[in-house]
């Protein structure tokens, strides 16, 4: 499933200097760039499937492969995998973003300046929704998605997210415009306290996080769970694609 797309190698530093490398596969050749950022099962086809949508509207999409086998979930598997990597991610770490945000906003920073991007979008899922908060402070970067946020875990009321990267995000999305959040209304890892601490952290003047409420009990709203989610989760999904469109084909149009 992802011989059609290109592979290559980045390598950067953590903020404790230490340099990490990942796999990148990319498909699509617009200067309209989307960012997927893998969820704990792994990239199976639900989120091939996803990124070809996004390709199939005239983005080109960015895979980095984090942990875990491709092409396949492996849930058990690679929360054990990701245990083991406790150098890039702090799984339960509140009021602190993970290491491997900084290789993640490097990644960015080099589509943008190294490959001919207008713009750039962002969407994390489960244990990454928190990441695509923190990379809204990339020059580049000019729309996110935070899909069921569940960082850090079993710390439903706190954020995976420091107060300066807090700061700093409300100032970029003040400049860009609001991001997106979303949930199911059942999720037992992103529940309605974790809404509450975002609205919080984020909305208290003005709304810089829109936050999306699916029923049901599923959890990957844009992957696993989209078929359970039915008519809302497609809604939720054409509500990315707009606003996909509206931040990144526009700045692209500007650009030409």
């Amino acid at each position: 499933m992802l011989e059609s797309f290109s592979k290559r190698t980045f390598t950067a530093p953590l903020a404790d200097g230490t340099s990490v490398s990942h796999d990148v596969y990319s498909k699509g050749e617009s200067p309209g760039c989307v960012v997927i950022l893998q969820e704990l099962p792994g990239i199976g086809p639900e989120t091939l499937s996803l990124a070809d949508s996004f390709v199939h509207r005239g983005f080109r999409v960015v895979l980095p492969h984090l942990f875990g086998p491709l092409g396949r979930i492996s849930l058990l598997g690679n929360m054990l995998r990701v245990m083991c990597l406790r150098r890039e991610f702090a799984l339960f770490e509140a009021n602190k973003s993970s290491p491997i945000v900084d290789w993640l906003r490097a990644l960015c920073a080099d589509l943008k300046r190294q490959e001919d991007i207008s713009g750039i979008g962002v969407i994390g899922m489960c244990l990454t929704g928190n990441f695509a908060i923190s990379l809204m402070v990339e020059e580049g970067v000019l729309a996110g998605v935070a899909s069921q946020p569940s960082m850090p875990l079993f710390k439903q009321q706190d954020l995976h997210l420091s107060a300066s990267e807090i700061a700093d995000a409300r100032e970029a999305l003040d400049e860009k415009g609001p991001m997106l959040a979303m949930r199911f209304v059942g999720d037992p890892l992103c529940r309605a306290e974790k809404y509450a601490a975002i609205d919080q952290a984020f909305n208290d003047d003005r709304t810089l996080i829109k936050l999306i409420e699916i029923p049901g009990k599923g959890h990957s709203v844009l992957t696993l769970d989209f078929i359970k989610g039915g008519e809302p989760a497609q809604a939720a999904l054409d509500q990315v694609f707009a606003y996909f469109d509206a931040q990144l084909k526009t700045q692209v149009q500007s650009a030409g």
